[in-house]
């Protein structure tokens, strides 16, 4: 009898046996489900969040003034660097030939008071000057009106847009401030765009922030040198590190850095938000696959107990194949293979039972992404034909030792 022959007699007897084989498939079944479900519905929140953590630069890097501490090690003074410039960064935008997204940004003030006709805010607005690509690369939304145009941004044209905090503050409730005029330390500006609410933990707090041209806000700095600080978000992910060299290497050369000095700015990659979320997901996959592999442990124990229960009432059959010729090797064989055929009908089942309940899950709680987990399918799969071979192995040890005349006369 050879190996083709017994997954033969394996599928025979899983139909000859129908019930009691569909109920044991249905026990790995429910396993191997909540095995892959778990971790398709992880799968499909990681992708989601990803996706979010790109709008919000994660696949992105700053550029920004050294921080200039002047303190001394050793009896050696630190050196210090001048901060970047509003030449040097425009220079830089117009100079990076990677294919990304580059937003300019200074903060001129937090205890701004902004005006509207006779309302005025608290002094305690947050006044950042920006370019046009800022609001994209924060993972900002527009509820009403648009974007700084390139010549609002090039011209320093007296727009701004607003949070939605600040706007609600001005205006009241359900009123559109796009088109009306503000005033912020006696210069008057048109509001273009409304800021949709971010919520009061985000980043900068953008429900109270006003954003000008950054050449008005370095107008209105009036001598004071700001805090430039450009926000690089690349297309490709992978080409992180090389984004960085060239980024490097251009400030460099427009800072007229030393060939073996430190560079006289900060480059810093923007990825602790994406690190935090993989840790998370990483720990939610062990958690997932600790409950599947205790359900799937559970399976292993029933299969075998269905399994000797079968090598006792095919005694007498075991006694006819070794009358026959069989071998103890092929006995094992036949009964293995029956384990490992039942365990990958009810995978197969669970595989695609746990596709579906995973991204059901996924949807439920608003992921609109379809995942299809190829890898955790592939494990799920070696995990049915494991728990087969381990289940199966001891009844199928077990009957190939059976005295062929005492099964031959086993009632």
């Amino acid at each position: 009898m050879n190996l083709v022959e017994n997954i033969k007699e394996g599928l025979r007897s899983v139909k000859a046996n129908m019930l009691r084989s569909v109920l044991t498939a249905l026990i790995v079944a429910i396993g191997i489900t909540s095995l892959v479900g778990i971790l398709t519905a992880i799968d499909g929140i990681e992708y989601s969040v990803n996706e979010s953590l790109s709008s919000l630069g994660a696949n992105s890097f700053d550029i920004y003034s050294k921080n200039n501490r002047g303190s001394a090690q050793e009896g050696v003074k630190e050196k210090v660097y001048p901060p970047l410039m509003l030449s040097e960064v425009q220079k830089f935008i117009d100079e990076y030939p990677v294919e990304s997204i580059i937003s300019l940004s200074a903060r001129l003030t937090i205890l701004a008071e902004i005006k509207h006709g006779s309302e005025k805010t608290n002094p305690n607005v947050n006044v950042t000057g920006v370019n046009e690509e800022y609001i994209a690369i924060k993972g900002l939304n527009l509820e009403e009106g648009r974007n700084f145009s390139p010549f609002e941004i090039r011209q320093g044209g007296h727009v701004a847009i607003i949070g939605h905090e600040l706007a609600k503050t001005l205006y009241g409730e359900g009123k559109n401030p796009v088109n009306t005029v503000v005033s912020f330390k006696g210069m008057q500006f048109k509001v273009i765009g409304l800021l949709k609410e971010k919520g009061s933990l985000s980043e900068n707090n953008f429900d109270n922030m006003m954003l000008i041209p950054i050449i008005v806000a370095n107008q209105q700095a009036a001598g004071v040198g700001l805090n430039y600080r450009l926000n690089i978000g690349i297309a490709d992910p992978n080409q992180m590190d090389f984004a960085m060299g060239e980024a490097t290497g251009i400030m460099r050369k427009i800072r007229h850095d030393e060939v073996g000095r430190e560079n006289s700015f900060d480059i810093e990659k923007s990825e602790s938000l994406a690190q935090n979320m993989e840790s998370i997901t990483n720990g939610l996959r062990f958690g997932g696959f600790g409950v599947g592999f205790i359900t799937l442990l559970g399976a292993s124990i029933a299969l075998m107990n269905i399994m000797l229960v079968s090598v006792t009432e095919r005694t007498r059959e075991v006694g006819v194949r070794k009358a026959l010729g069989a071998t103890p090797l092929r006995i094992r064989q036949q009964f293995v293979i029956e384990a490992i055929v039942v365990c990958v009908l009810g995978g197969i089942g669970g595989v695609l039972l746990g596709i579906l309940i995973g991204n059901l899950i996924s949807r439920a709680i608003g992921i609109e992404a379809f995942v299809v987990p190829w890898f955790w399918m592939l494990v799920g799969m070696i995990v049915c034909v494991v728990v087969g071979l381990l289940s199966g192995y001891y009844p199928a040890h077990k009957a190939s030792k059976l005295d062929p005349i005492e099964s031959l006369r086993f009632e």
